[in-house]
């Protein structure tokens, strides 16, 4: 497998964790779950992210997890492991062993209870040195789960003096202004931006000049024909496309109930067996099923009136 690099760009689906009804790992839905992913054009892969529901895997199941995905990619698009840890020592044990296994490289979030600009900047020093020179990794800005708000001027400066950080997942909400800010930066190393928070504001967040896109949604599709629509320059295209699919996609970014409603969907597309999550979990409801339904229905719909 190829390092990942400042080149990377398009849609790197967030994976879920696919678990049966009692709570085991199901390790066949995965295979499954990675043949959706590819067939519907995603250009990598991310796994153990926070709507993997890493933090309720052991340790050995997240190797488990990492090197069937890896086995089932075979090699046919990058794969980028979550490796976040309230300490650096599992940090850097997980992604040394997630290198050694063929991951392309690993994302970092920062570490909660940072606050001012010099200790994120230390902290990410920190980071990179845990890593080593030889492991890419993904500068992970999710202040909505984290807690941890950074800065544009320190992701300046994380990323001119951290030549291994080769790429920022941009999930800042509002974030529109940062993405402008860092492109605006003609004096900035380059790295590849790709942008989360359930693609919805993908449109303009391509626009301001994001790579494409790192996050996940029961309809990966939508994030592929968009950011294709985009680099070919039919913009229009691409919005129209966004719009048909935004009332599910904003459905399923409710807080608490959000990873349930994607593998409902998930599981109804047969990308997975079993919507199971691990507990604690939240839980569709006979009320939410009837709202989901009736959005992939107006979805299918809309679909077909613009040829998508």
């Amino acid at each position: 497998m190829a390092l990942l690099d400042e080149t990377a760009n398009g849609v790197f689906v967030i994976a879920v964790t696919p678990f049966t009804a009692t709570g085991a790992l199901d390790l066949p839905s995965t295979d499954r779950m990675v043949d959706f992913y590819l067939e519907r054009g995603a250009t990598g892969l991310t796994v153990l992210g926070v709507m993997g529901e890493a933090p309720k895997l052991t340790a050995a199941e997240s190797r488990a997890v990492v090197r069937q995905v890896l086995r089932r990619v075979d090699g046919r698009v990058p794969v980028v492991v979550g490796v976040s840890a309230p300490g650096l020592a599992p940090m850097g044990e997980l992604a040394s062993a997630v290198m050694d296994d063929g991951a392309a490289g690993v994302m970092v979030a920062p570490a909660a209870g940072l606050r001012t600009d010099e200790q994120l900047v230390a902290y990410f020093r920190l980071v990179a040195e845990t890593l080593g020179a030889g492991t890419p990794w993904v500068l992970q800005d999710f202040p909505l789960s984290t807690g941890v708000v950074i800065p544009t001027g320190v992701l300046r400066q994380v990323i001119a003096e951290t030549p291994n950080c080769v790429m920022l997942k941009h999930e800042d909400w509002p974030g529109l202004a940062k993405i402008t800010a860092l492109r605006a930066d003609a004096a900035l190393r380059r790295v590849p931006i790709l942008v989360g928070n359930g693609g919805i504001f993908l449109a303009e967040e391509l626009g301001r000049g994001a790579d494409g896109a790192m996050t996940g949604f029961a309809f990966p599709e939508m994030m592929v024909r968009v950011w294709q629509a985009h680099v070919r320059g039919e913009i229009e295209r691409a919005h129209d496309i966004f719009d048909a699919y935004l009332p599910l996609a904003r459905y399923e970014q409710q807080a608490g109930i959000g990873l349930a409603v994607r593998k409902y969907v998930l599981a109804k597309r047969g990308a997975i067996a079993s919507a199971a999550q691990r507990k604690p979990g939240g839980a569709v409801s006979a009320a939410d099923i009837i709202d989901i339904e009736r959005l992939i229905a107006r979805q299918t719909r809309r679909l077909q009136e613009i040829g998508a």
